[in-house]
């Protein structure tokens, strides 16, 4: 199989975007407390009105989760679709935006420059 769907060099940029920089992963850390701090109000807290903790990861995973969202509404007659697929939109929308953040913090780094086909001293 000569090609590949991605080669494994892509996949470690991808990979190196996402979790191998600081900013990313300040935001996945971020994302990491929220999930904690929602787990613990949902488990061990007594409410007695809904707890509004949740709120915090969404907060973190937008705008990419409102896409998802959107999307399945639009798709399906059930508004927000069941639970197991805004498990995974909330999964797929931090790690795509900590690979954006990751992305961003290397543009910044290099100045906005792109990479030259020239060598630095022609």
């Amino acid at each position: 199989m000569s090609h590949q769907l991605m080669s494994k060099r892509q996949l470690r940029a991808l990979a190196r975007l996402t979790f191998g920089n600081t900013t990313s992963r300040i935001y996945l850390g971020l994302v990491l407390a929220a999930t904690v701090f929602v787990t613990v109000d949902t488990l061990f807290v007594a409410h007695e009105d809904a707890s509004f903790a949740g709120v915090w990861v969404f907060f973190l995973a937008a705008p990419t989760i409102f896409v998802f969202l959107v999307g399945s509404s639009v798709a399906g007659p059930d508004t927000g679709g069941p639970a197991w697929f805004v498990y995974l939109a909330l999964i797929v929308s931090v790690l795509v935006q900590a690979c954006a953040l990751g992305w961003f913090a290397r543009l910044v780094r290099r100045g906005g420059r792109s990479r030259s086909a020239h060598p630095q001293g022609a």
